[in-house]
């Protein structure tokens, strides 16, 4: 087991969930578990599920808990060893070779010095790994290529540069990856990593999650806008709202509500921050009605 200052705060799951919920997110037993057998054994922990689940926000918790600065890497198509790793910065590099040429006597410039190189994210969080979490974002959106050159800094937490031999961390960061499952992920990546799937919460967990995160919610309020989410997502949409939608509802609602607005009118009205589709606004039209005063019942 590690013995660094993450292992140490983190020393049971159920002290994973506690830390959890002082940051206003409930982790359920399975995700604390997963962060704690990630930072006991060193691992990346790999996230997956839907779109809204809240991946990327237990990402944020886990460096809120521990007080470390997130670095996040973004992934989309495309994505490559410069965004991801490092680059030189070859403006720099020839104006020093310029200015070296011109003074007489002087050593030749060392274009490879660190003032030269540019770290981006996997780089940086090697650079402080005690001080850092490094977030890898919706890992499916990149391609294999991408993928095969996460390998090496998975496996051995180390990121080779050719002009100067291989950087390795002194101690193994925190690395969290989430994918929404877009595509299916390499199985050399996925065994390098713990993994957990984060589903739609129950009806009961995600008004406690309203409760917690909303800003001035009735407990009334919370069970209605959970019970007619979990109707909206059992419906075929593009785009089934997520975790913080839910959330947004909750809270829109509540100021229409304030206005003047009854219920269950101010819930309609809001749904615009609910369900963000055109095609899904008129295909739920019909229902929602239905749905909203069954939730309320």
């Amino acid at each position: 087991m590690r013995e660094d200052t993450a292992s140490k705060m983190l020393e049971t799951p159920e002290t994973v969930a506690e830390l959890f919920e002082d940051v206003a997110y409930i982790a359920d037993d399975g995700l604390a578990t997963a962060v704690f057998l990630a930072v006991q054994l060193g691992k990346p922990l790999l996230l997956e599920g839907a779109p809204g689940v809240g991946k990327t926000e237990a990402a944020k918790a886990v460096a809120d808990i521990l007080g470390r600065q997130l670095i996040r890497l973004q992934c989309y198509e495309g994505i490559d060893a410069q965004h991801a790793l490092y680059e030189w910065n070859y403006q720099r590099q020839l104006l020093a070779i310029r200015q070296s040429d011109t003074r007489a006597g002087e050593n030749e410039v060392d274009i490879y010095d660190d003032r030269f190189l540019i770290a981006r994210p996997l780089l940086r969080s090697l650079q402080a790994p005690e001080e850092t979490v490094l977030l890898i974002d919706e890992i499916d959106r990149s391609d294999h290529e991408f993928e095969a050159l996460l390998l090496e800094y998975l496996s051995d937490f180390q990121i080779s540069i050719p002009e100067r031999g291989t950087v390795t961390a002194a101690a193994r960061p925190i690395v969290i990856l989430t994918s929404n499952r877009t595509r299916e992920l390499a199985e050399a990546l996925r065994r390098r990593c713990v993994y957990h799937w984060i589903a739609y919460p129950d009806p009961l967990l995600e008004a406690a999650i309203i409760m917690l995160r909303a800003g001035d919610v009735a407990e009334r309020t919370a069970r209605a806008v959970a019970n007619a989410v979990g109707a909206i997502r059992a419906r075929p949409l593009a785009k089934p709202p997520g975790i913080s939608e839910a959330v947004e509802w909750a809270n829109a609602a509540t100021v229409l509500e304030k206005g003047g607005s009854p219920w269950p009118e101010a819930f309609r009205r809001a749904i615009g921050v609910l369900i963000k589709d055109e095609e899904d606004l008129a295909f739920m039209a019909p229902e929602l009605d239905a749905i909203v005063e069954e939730a309320m019942a």
